[in-house]
């Protein structure tokens, strides 16, 4: 049971580029939540995927000579979760579908693959823990980040309607 939840049912066996896969099959699965249950469903189930990956990564790193194997995905679906709540938040707080505001998707996408590969300041500071918390810590710093950046962005390109 660890092992599917660590590798998101074996996609972290995808190659090349396992953290990439994760993410990528991290969106559909947000998008479900989001049609479920809005904002709501995805940050409940960030939280619980979370402590589940925590852990299934303690679990399956136990012993282990390689702390953060590859093909343990499960970080990158939370932190690009985490990327994807102001897009499943403006969805609901606009009114409009998820994949309508789909630049947003497409930038959380890149801003935390972006974080998780270059690991600036606390996300590299995260990454070099012990365990599993710094298995799973240094991709929900990653992230807070990129929601940061869809925030950002949006705001941005929202300035042209609020002073038109």
């Amino acid at each position: 049971m660890t092992r599917i939840i660590a590798t998101l049912a074996y996609i972290g066996y995808l190659r090349p580029a396992p953290g990439t896969w994760g993410s990528l099959a991290a969106i559909p699965l947000a998008w479900g939540l989001h049609a479920l249950g809005g904002f709501v469903a995805l940050f409940a189930a960030t939280l619980i995927v979370t402590l589940l990956g925590w852990w299934a990564v303690a679990r399956e790193t136990d012993g282990a000579e390689n702390k953060d194997p590859s093909e343990i995905v499960i970080d990158e679906v939370v932190g690009q979760w985490i990327a994807l709540w102001p897009v499943s938040y403006g969805a609901v707080f606009a009114g409009v579908g998820f994949w309508d505001l789909y630049p947003g998707v497409i930038t959380a996408f890149v801003a935390f693959r972006a974080f998780d590969i270059w690991k600036p300041g606390p996300v590299g500071w995260a990454d070099r823990k012990p365990g599993a918390f710094g298995v799973m810590a240094d991709d929900v710093i990653a992230g807070w980040l990129a929601a940061l950046v869809v925030a950002v962005a949006a705001a941005i390109a929202h300035i042209p309607m609020i002073l038109g």
